[in-house]
């Protein structure tokens, strides 16, 4: 055998495995782009990206050894976010052709697929102006511009930053430990953008441009319809509420990452945290007040939102300013109303889906609320986690003016309580709608921010790492979108959980967890994405966090913890 061994040249052919058996072979040095040029024609979703040995990598990567490879399309999450950045910069280029004297914000996103964007130095944006923009869009789109990467050193970056006036970018890269900046150049226009990017404009084809409040909604698709723009809902609420949050910031001088940072390094981050706390606090108060203002009519209160909003603090603390009030919250738990397992509905894959909402025992939920309100004596079902079966719970009667508090995910769907009355209820929204970007143009992701804290809370509570939870996370979204924030807009309120300095707090924690996944592991390709988050904040000690705040929920010593609420029933 040994005689068949010999020196041979470097072959000018290299090959990459797909995965599904299929292999492709060409010359080396070929982009893994033109490689794939050979699945174009496939029928599946637009290819955007690549997996090469474990690393999400642009089409613009050269192979230049064998290698494993994923194609990564439009239909999936790391595919639709290279999408969305592209359309942004694409925005971006020809926003700066049209209106060189104005500011451009990319500031939050909208349940419809679409970032809200706003306009500074110069007058609101008509639809008519949208369309010429828009227009401009397609035309770059047509043309087939490249999008050109090029590595620059740190200190170039910051004075071409600094030539265009941005100092939010300035101060960003102020704090960055590398020593360089990877630019993008479109055209004349060129800015830095946090991940990867499509090669070229010709990828780009699904958007629009609408004129909304005081803004404008830049709309794509999402992930699982790549190729479809879905109506766009009116969401006022939490437009609004990202409105005052923004306030907030004013309010705080934290515009952005790199604001937040120069207060950590100045040490003025002790008045940011306790201002953003007191807000908290204020939001809570006033959400309080507004029930105890209908107490002659609000018999239950019900909170919705999605996984990791900080619900469970929220509901102590509103409960807390209820009592404050001479308010008695009565707290129902929903998971008490499964049906029996043998009832309970599957997914698409045959799986269990306890978060659509015929999991639940719907008529005997609404017989007892009825029962509780009419101040009768009601036996309550307790759910066995372990039999799946629901079995009988306490005896319970209110007390005159006493009110029913109800967390849960579909407290804003109006199928639930179909037989209570709307006076009758009160339905809060919590999420984290994180309005704290990297600059105005780098947006950090409310779900990125939830993801974060959820990681760090699964480790310490549940025992379950990163791995775990990151595999779990996009069957949490799809039950999110399904079930919850197609209903936001039906809140009497909103409450943002989100802290201005959370991720401050969380990067110390959260890094030496994300760092325990092997880069062999599939889950390692959003490790790296969250790291590379977390790399643009300094990091806070956790000891800072006042000892009721609703970030202790997620890294663990509140006062609250142990709060609950006596009940009065017999």
């Amino acid at each position: 055998m040994g005689s068949d061994i010999q020196f041979s040249k470097l072959s000018e052919e290299v090959q990459i495995r797909l995965g599904d058996g299929r292999v492709l072979i060409g010359p080396r040095g070929a982009t893994v782009g033109e490689f794939l040029k050979a699945l174009s024609d496939d029928g599946l979703p637009t290819i955007v990206g690549s997996i090469v040995n474990g690393e999400l990598r642009e089409l613009t990567y050269t192979i230049d050894r064998e290698a494993d490879v994923k194609p990564v399309r439009l239909g999936e999450p790391d595919g639709m976010r290279i999408y969305r950045r592209s359309l942004t910069f694409l925005l971006e280029a020809a926003f700066e052709r049209l209106f060189p004297e104005a500011t451009l914000t990319i500031d939050h996103s909208v349940f419809s697929g679409g970032y809200y964007c706003q306009v500074e130095g110069g007058e609101r944006l008509s639809q008519e102006d949208l369309d010429e923009m828009e227009s401009l869009m397609r035309q770059m789109v047509a043309e087939d511009l490249p999008f050109c990467r090029e590595e620059v050193p740190l200190a170039e970056a910051i004075e071409f930053f600094k030539s265009k006036g941005m100092d939010d970018k300035v101060r960003l890269l102020a704090h960055r430990k590398k020593d360089y900046l990877v630019l993008y150049t479109f055209g004349e226009h060129r800015d830095y953008h946090h991940g990867y990017m499509v090669p070229s404009s010709s990828y780009i084809q699904w958007f629009k441009l609408n004129q909304v409040e005081d803004g404008f909604v830049l709309r794509f698709p999402r992930h699982h319809a790549p190729t479809e723009i879905l109506p766009l809902g009116r969401n006022p609420k939490l437009i609004a509420m990202f409105r005052d949050y923004g306030k907030w910031l004013e309010r705080l001088g934290i515009s952005s990452v790199g604001s937040l940072n120069d207060a950590i390094s100045e040490d003025r981050i002790r008045e940011v945290i306790l201002v953003s706390e007191a807000l908290h606090e204020r939001r809570v108060a006033h959400i309080a007040s507004l029930i105890a203002e209908r107490r002659a009519d609000v018999r239950i209160v019900l909170i919705a939102g999605p996984s990791s909003s900080g619900k469970t603090t929220f509901s102590k603390r509103l409960s807390i300013q209820m009592l404050a009030h001479g308010l008695t919250p009565f707290p129902l738990e929903l998971d008490n109303y499964f049906v029996d397992r043998d009832f309970t509905p599957r997914d698409e894959n045959g799986e269990f889906d306890f978060e659509q909402l015929g999991a639940l025992n719907l008529k005997q939920l609404n017989q007892d609320l009825k029962g509780l309100i009419a101040g009768e004596e009601v036996q309550l079902p307790k759910f066995d986690f372990i039999s799946g079966k629901s079995v009988p719970g306490e005896i319970v009667q209110l007390e005159p003016g006493q009110l029913v508090i109800l967390e849960g995910i579909h407290g804003l769907n109006p199928d639930l309580l179909p037989e209570i009355p709307d006076e009758q209820t009160f339905r809060v929204y919590c999420s984290a709608l994180t309005q704290l970007n990297l600059d105005r143009h780098n947006r950090v992701s409310t779900t990125d921010t939830r993801l974060v804290r959820r990681i760090v809370r699964d480790a310490r509570t549940r025992g379950y790492s990163p791995q775990d939870t990151i595999q779990r996370w996009e069957s949490v979204r799809r039950g999110e979108k399904r079930y919850i924030f197609p209903y936001q807009e039906n809140a009497d309120v909103m409450f943002n959980s989100a802290l201005a300095y959370e991720l401050a707090v969380l990067k110390p924690l959260a890094e030496p967890l994300l760092r325990q996944v092997s880069y062999k592991e599939p889950e390692h390709v959003e490790v790296k994405r969250l790291l590379a988050l977390l790399e643009w904040f300094l990091p806070l000690d956790s000891s800072l966090v006042p000892d009721n705040s609703l970030l202790l929920e997620f890294i663990g010593g509140s006062i609250l913890k142990d709060f609950k609420l006596w009940k009065n029933g017999k």
